[in-house]
């Protein structure tokens, strides 16, 4: 079983549970975003579901390791593994070793621990299990007794949906792979099958090398899925390196999906406030968000906006890995965004902000009680940094991080393997942000409680 996505960037993930003698099926992997959305994980996140609703977004496809060798007759499809290969007592011990390995124990409302995981485990498979409905039945049943809400079992219809999840319009879904010099390489982890780029002859295992003749060595898969993106029916040309020693080629590929923009953006005077107010409002955060961020911000910087109030209310999540971009857009290099944590050391990350802020003007965050996930990832990041001050209600407290991790019979389980720390090292999960004023304050009265922040960070 691998991770289909991920919580911290790109997560190696745990190698299948050794049972007895069991078929060694190609991988497939689907690397992420967090997961109570339909598209289920519309999130974990976004990294494991790091995207959210709450919960997160996937972001890729089914696809194998990039090959090391070249490719010679294959094809690039991926190779089916058959449901029947695995018995019924395989599968569900597979489940079983996929929480045992990751879940992170205090996300459920029950005690866990390896000794009573065990012991669960010796008392679910005394017997025979005699269906394949039966063992998705009991794997269903073992998550349920975590008494974790974002832990749960996907049926193989579900799974399926889930991973035709696309972030970059044209149908397939990068890995970033580090060279031999620490570079990173961008390479084609999955594809959908006659998609966009699989028609144009882009396969598995490809490199990806530039994007309309702008070089994307070194840029972040987030970013260049971002790049991918455009109105439906229009046109990107991609270079691709086939395999290790292939050939290099640039074909042209038609977008069959757009990304609609999240945000929504005005200039407005405040009735007790001479200066200028630039309002901006991200509906959710997803591969375009923070390109059209970026626009909106110089938008109204060009305008004459004297600050920003940011408006995350009803924001519900998203791909978190977007709302990690947006939160260094007002980051001095160096500031912390979030940290995870869980008991694989994969999981276990610090973001920080690689370059300065695009704003220095005070911001004013907007919050509510659907504030969630990656929405609580933005806001605290700005107000522990001493960039923004938070106005309204408390978030709602969604800082658990799942993982989406494909069984052998095309069936899934959806397991939370980490959480979120905010930069002031404050567990949000369940507890929310509590916001520094009920309704917006004056500028001068924002202005002086940032500075008495940066004073008391200072001290």
């Amino acid at each position: 079983m691998l991770p289909l996505s991920y919580s911290p960037p790109h997560p190696r993930p745990n190698p299948c549970p050794s049972h007895k003698p069991k078929p060694k099926p190609q991988p497939r992997a689907l690397p992420f975003p967090d997961a109570l959305r339909a598209a289920a994980a519309a999130a974990a996140i976004s990294l494991s579901l790091l995207a959210g609703n709450a919960a997160g977004a996937p972001s890729a496809w089914a696809g194998e390791q990039p090959p090391e060798i070249c490719r010679g007759e294959d094809d690039g499809r991926d190779t089916e593994v058959k449901a029947e290969a695995v018995t019924n007592e395989q599968l569900v011990e597979e489940a079983w070793e996929v929480v045992n390995e990751g879940f992170l124990p205090d996300a459920g409302n029950r005690p866990w621990s390896p000794e009573l995981w065990m012991q669960r485990k010796q008392d679910i498979l005394q017997g025979s299990i005699k269906s394949r409905s039966r063992s998705h039945e009991i794997i269903t049943k073992m998550l349920a007794s975590l008494g974790d809400p974002y832990t749960r079992f996907l049926s193989p219809s579900d799974f399926s949906k889930m991973s035709k999840y696309d972030m970059t319009g044209i149908g397939l879904n990068l890995r970033e792979i580090p060279d031999d010099n620490g570079s990173l390489r961008l390479i084609v982890l999955g594809l959908i099958l006659d998609g966009p780029a699989h028609s144009a002859g882009v396969r598995q295992g490809d490199e990806l090398l530039s994007v309309n003749g702008i070089d994307v060595r070194g840029k972040s898969a987030f970013d260049v899925s971002s790049m991918l993106q455009g109105p439906k029916e229009t046109f990107v040309t991609i270079k691709v390196k086939h395999s290790n020693c292939g050939p290099v080629e640039s074909v042209t590929v038609q977008r069959q999906m757009a990304a609609r923009t999240p945000i929504f953006y005005r200039l407005e005077k405040r009735d007790n406030d001479n200066s200028s107010v630039g309002y901006i409002r991200i509906k959710e955060f997803n591969a375009v968000a923070k390109k059209d961020l970026v626009s909106a911000l110089k938008h109204l910087q060009n305008s004459g906006a004297s600050y920003f109030v940011l408006d995350l209310r009803d924001n519900l999540g998203g791909l978190v890995q977007a709302g990690i971009e947006i939160a260094k857009l007002f980051l001095n290099k160096g500031d912390t965004v979030i940290y995870t944590t869980g008991r694989d050391r994969q999981v276990q990350n610090t973001f920080v902000a690689d370059s300065g802020p695009s704003v220095t003007t005070p911001v004013m965050v907007l919050v509510n009680n659907r504030t969630a996930s990656a929405s609580e990832i933005v806001a605290s990041a700005l107000h522990d940094n001493c960039k923004a001050v938070l106005v309204g209600e408390r978030t709602y407290g969604k800082g658990l991080i799942q993982s989406v991790f494909e069984l052998h019979d095309g069936s899934g389980i959806v397991v939370t393997v980490g959480k979120y720390v905010t930069p002031d090292h404050k567990d949000i999960n369940g507890d929310g942000i509590e916001p520094d004023y009920r309704r917006l304050p004056d500028l001068s009265e924002a202005r002086d409680y940032l500075l008495r922040c940066q004073s008391k960070k200072l001290s």
